[in-house]
């Protein structure tokens, strides 16, 4: 299984002398899935000779039918790429990963296969908005809902920020055993070559232009002479430069982990969950589904360990715990057998929804997809690390950890045990905990990308806002990051 690891951030558990570690970059799941290869719409079918004008790619977007409404002082431009920085790596999806074939995943969007039937009944049979959505895809889902987003301008003159629809961890995840570091980062120059000669990137040297990525930061900080952030000389674990790149410095970067110590212009964007509703609706139904489910278990965790990581001491501990307390609902991951469980989204969600607490021990790195599968269960978040959420999603989580979440680090005191720490939380705030985290389903989900009026802010919203936001004082500071406006700020 490919993993990387990073420089250690040692903390002691309360309940162990063990100590915690942070990895480098989150492992690929490899999904077993029967699938139809007609699902993706020609996506294996078509020609990518003409790059610009290609009707073929362009069935691969969603309707263009915009919004209604856009909520906010934004207005984006979407660059129109040549194909194959996008769209046209698609037409050889078997290959977009060296573990997995991604073509069931980059369908409908990137959103996946359709789930048909789902949890005992929760979920009715055939339902329009749930999705098998792969963790490493909120690059396409993000192209796609940009695409017809309401805050989107064809008038480059008009726009505060500029979309560059790139699909780089696609990309890298295809060429992660390239040996040749200037064959794995050629596309990243090649784009930036692109930009380098578009009027709009000349105005502000690409300050005002962003980035949206599916993979962690660490997949695309590989220094130009050796590895990037890492456990070693020698070992650069398939990641290339792009990051790291002089002119994408300027640039603002969203990904689904961002470096805690190095990622200056780096915003964290949610993991996509299963659930892509195209109206508040289909929201707010789901919401009272969660609000009113049983949970029996007080705790949960859907995971494996992780060997020969400095990170195993730490999922070891809570495997033990689990296996003992009848309090914890175990679904564990790996090559026991049991490990297809953890990729169906029927049986991760089925967990967690009769859980009051999910445990979200860092893996192959800092953040888990699991978080954002928690919250969508309605289940508390308990974390092991500030850098699983607190560093990560600032533009998306309460200011007030302590509101939805628990964290048991170095700083934890008292009890030996991550089952005697959740007993000691009293049952009111237990249930304010929950709705709060209810409450925060909106804004970390992805609404389907062909909704023309979805009627509440998600995660795209969010980071539009934002990100015109960083834009704004990168345009007046000239300071190249914007980094003061990081904050927690209300939508």
């Amino acid at each position: 299984m490919f993993r990387k690891q990073s420089p250690a951030a040692s903390s002691t558990l309360p309940w162990t002398n063990k100590s915690e570690s942070s990895s480098k970059l989150k492992e690929t799941h490899n999904y077993n899935m029967n699938y139809n290869p007609h699902i993706i719409i020609s996506t294996t079918q078509f020609s990518t000779k003409n790059d610009h004008h290609n009707k073929k790619l362009s069935s691969l977007l969603p309707n263009k039918t915009k919004h209604n409404f856009c909520d906010g002082n934004v207005s984006v431009f979407v660059y129109d790429l040549p194909s194959r920085f996008n769209l046209g790596l698609l037409a050889h999806c078997e290959n977009l990963n060296i573990y997995t074939n991604m073509c069931p995943h980059v369908a409908n969007h990137g959103l996946g296969k359709p789930i048909r039937n789902y949890m005992g009944g929760l979920i009715s049979s055939g339902t329009p908005s749930w999705f098998a959505t792969h963790q490493f895809i909120a690059e396409m889902i993000f192209h796609a809902r940009v695409e017809n987003h309401a805050c989107r301008t064809w008038d480059p003159d008009e726009a505060d920020v500029f979309y560059v629809p790139f699909y780089g961890g696609l990309h890298a995840s295809s060429m992660f055993r390239e040996a040749n570091h200037t064959l794995r980062d050629a596309l990243a120059v090649d784009l930036i070559e692109y930009l380098r000669n578009q009027p709009w990137w000349r105005k502000r040297n690409g300050r005002d232009h962003f980035l949206a990525l599916g993979r962690t930061a660490w997949d695309f900080m590989r220094t130009q002479d050796g590895p990037g952030p890492g456990p070693g000389p020698g070992h650069d674990f398939g990641a290339n430069r792009l990051l790291n790149l002089p002119h994408v410095r300027n640039m603002s970067v969203l990904t689904v982990e961002r470096h805690p110590w190095k990622g200056s212009n780096q915003y964290g964007i949610p993991y996509p969950s299963y659930f892509h509703p195209a109206a508040v609706s289909e929201m707010e139904k789901w919401q009272q589904t969660v609000r009113e489910s049983e949970r029996p278990h007080l705790f949960s965790f859907v995971g494996g360990p992780r060997k020969g990581l400095e990170k195993a001491a730490i999922r070891a501990e809570i495997l033990r715990q689990c296996e003992g307390s009848a309090r914890c609902a175990l679904l564990k991951c790996g090559d026991d057998g049991g490990g297809m469980k953890c990729h169906s989204p029927s049986a991760v969600l089925d967990v967690m929804t009769r859980s009051q607490f999910c445990l979200q021990a860092p893996g192959d790195s800092f953040t888990r997809r699991s978080t954002f599968d928690a919250v969508l269960a309605g289940c508390i978040p308990v974390f092991f690390s500030r850098h699983t959420a607190y560093s990560q999603y600032a533009w998306y989580l309460p200011e007030r950890t302590t509101s939805y979440s628990v964290l048991i680090d170095e700083k934890g005191k008292g009890s030996r045990t991550i089952e005697e720490e959740l007993l000691k939380i009293p049952r009111e705030k237990v249930k304010r905990m929950r709705e709060v985290v209810i409450n925060m389903i909106p804004r970390l989900t992805y609404a389907h990308p062909n909704a023309t009026d979805v009627g509440f802010k998600d995660a795209v919203d969010v980071a539009l806002v934002h990100l015109s936001r960083v834009v704004q004082a990168k345009v007046n500071d000239g300071d190249g990051d914007g980094e003061r406006l990081r904050t927690r700020a209300e939508i």
